[in-house]
């Protein structure tokens, strides 16, 4: 096939909002780079000062700047794999480090081109589908997973054979404030992290002035251990189109943009073959089923930054700008995308609205245990027989799922600690991996528990070194917008690496302390003020690995 001319490029991408993204990526495709003339090119056809483009472009990881940089392997070396020895695999060939790579169930993920392959030998490394969640024990019921592994789901067909799109015609044939009043009764809150309750959200969105309105599902689960929406948009990518639709309909939103990490470019084309059908089926786009109710999604995918997944970043990163957090207020429900009215809401989310729509409010709500309303799906990985996701009701016991849902650790072996958010919510150990998975019980001990990825790490482990590779990814990922978290990261992982800070353990923990109460109190976004809570935890928990590694620099 004749490669794309710049003018074709440009004219496929140029008039479709938020184009800068798509534009890079279609020259980075063609030349498995992004060369100068390139960048000039799109900086004079989008009228992007060069200085703006190059700064932005460099701040991703994977547009490559050299010849071949496509097609260089990139491994996978967060936490989970760099365990099972991913660092010896970028040695052998000869590949790039990358970040978690959102395979945590499946390590070790390889990047080659546009194709995921996955194993811990070079010369064995193989393309495979990702993993269906393992069915839950007996007796308990799911919501975004209820459906999922039944064959053909993916497919239009197959989502529309068990009740796919129902809700959505459903609600077009009533008002958008019954949409809302249900999303409000059933306690949907935010299941990306925030938690915000999702009706609050929608409703704000409604209420703001400006159109257009818009609905963003933030797919850029860039948290390490967290892999839950790979499964969800792989499996069942129509659930998700399905909900972004009823939260335009009920926000009055007509566009809506599902912005995917760089990770999953098998995802991109799931979701790609799914918009296309569902716009052929008249499901999306103009006059939806004869409602007069209109609205288009389109992907944008991103080039590898932790960062857009907080949902400013996320938005500057749409607009074609450098992705750094912005100032909050104004939040983006009033000044989102274009400085309009926006909700972003993760894909987990959005997943979970149809059925709730379908089965009701009550429904949902008696899923959880006790007081809790809903589920939440937990992407476990590490040192456990059953790593995966699984659909969790909010209120289980943590050692419940570890142990009876998972297999525990392996024969012979004790989990020493897990960490809670990913890694945003560092360490929990002893007593309190009593909790329960909700987050009252969670942050009473001084996490919380965010996205829904906990990793495990079983006796055997030397938690200060987990604690230094944790704290040195934030240091890599770190925006560098505000300096206390820009530094702090640097100096924690100074410490942390035994590479700085004084051989006095009540002096070590006073500096490791105060950079910490810095971070919190005074970084601009959530990574500088979650970034500490790993040495804190660290000290919390293993006080005697600490002084043995301030003693030893070590």
């Amino acid at each position: 096939m004749t490669p794309l001319s710049d003018e074709d490029i440009l004219a496929r991408w140029r008039d479709e909002p938020a184009p800068l993204l798509p534009v890079l990526h279609a020259f980075h495709d063609r030349d498995g780079y992004l060369s100068e003339e390139a960048l000039r090119t799109v900086a004079r056809a989008l009228r992007i000062p060069i200085a703006d483009l190059w700064g932005t472009v460099t701040f991703y990881h994977h547009f490559a700047r050299l010849p071949g940089g496509l097609e260089r392997p990139r491994v996978c070396t967060g936490p989970i794999c760099r365990m099972r020895g991913a660092d010896a695999l970028v040695e052998a060939l000869d590949g790039v480090p990358m970040p978690c790579a959102g395979r945590c169930d499946e390590p070790a993920p390889v990047l080659r081109g546009h194709t995921t392959l996955v194993g811990l030998d070079a010369d064995a490394l193989e393309p495979r589908p990702s993993p269906l969640p393992p069915p839950p024990p007996e007796g308990v019921e799911e919501c975004v997973f209820r459906s999922i592994r039944e064959p053909g789901r993916a497919a239009l067909e197959g989502y529309r054979a068990g009740g796919g799109y129902e809700a959505l015609r459903d609600a077009l044939a009533g008002a958008p404030e019954a949409v809302l009043d249900a999303v409000d009764r059933s306690g949907l809150a935010g299941r990306g992290g925030a938690g915000f309750p999702t009706g609050r959200k929608w409703r704000a969105v409604r209420d703001a002035p400006g159109e257009p309105k818009t609905i963003v599902c933030n797919a850029d689960e860039g948290e390490p251990g967290c892999f839950k929406d790979r499964a969800l948009l792989d499996h069942d990518p129509h659930a998700v189109l399905e909900g972004m639709a009823l939260a335009g309909f009920a926000t009055g939103a007509e566009r809506g943009f599902i912005y995917l990490r760089y990770e999953y470019p098998e995802t991109a084309e799931i979701l790609s073959a799914a918009i296309a059908d569902a716009r052929q089926a008249g499901l999306l786009g103009d006059d939806i089923l004869g409602s007069g109710f209109s609205f288009h999604v389109y992907l944008r995918r991103g080039a590898g930054a932790y960062i857009c997944g907080e949902e400013t970043s996320l938005l500057n990163s749409l607009e074609g700008k450098h992705p750094f957090p912005r100032n909050r207020p104004p939040y983006p429900v009033t000044h989102g995308f274009e400085n309009l009215p926006t909700a972003v809401n993760n894909v987990e989310t959005l997943a979970s609205v149809p059925p709730i729509l379908r089965l009701g409010a009550d429904w949902y709500r008696g899923l959880g245990r006790g007081e809790h309303a809903g589920t939440k799906v937990i992407s476990l990985s590490g040192d456990i027989a059953r790593p995966g996701n699984y659909e969790v009701p909010l209120g289980l016991s943590l050692k419940e799922l570890i142990h009876d849902w998972a297999g525990g650790p392996g024969e012979g072996r004790s989990v020493q600690a897990v960490t809670m958010a990913g890694l945003s919510g560092g360490f929990l150990a002893g007593d309190d991996l009593d909790v329960t998975l909700d987050e009252p019980s969670i942050r009473a001990c001084g996490s919380f528990l965010g996205a829904g990825g906990i990793m495990v790490f079983d006796d055997t482990r030397d938690m200060v070194a987990v604690a230094r590779d944790a704290m040195e990814f934030f240091a890599h990922e770190s925006c560098g917008k505000c300096f206390p978290c820009r530094i702090g990261t640097q100096r924690l992982t100074e410490r942390l690496a035994g590479k700085a800070g004084p051989r006095d353990r009540g002096l070590w923990l006073a500096e490791v302390a105060d950079l910490g109460r810095t971070m919190r109190e005074t970084s601009a976004c959530g990574l500088g003020q979650a970034a500490p809570l790993i040495s804190d935890s660290l000290v919390k928990y293993f006080p005697d690995a600490v002084e043995r590694h301030v003693a030893g620099g070590d």
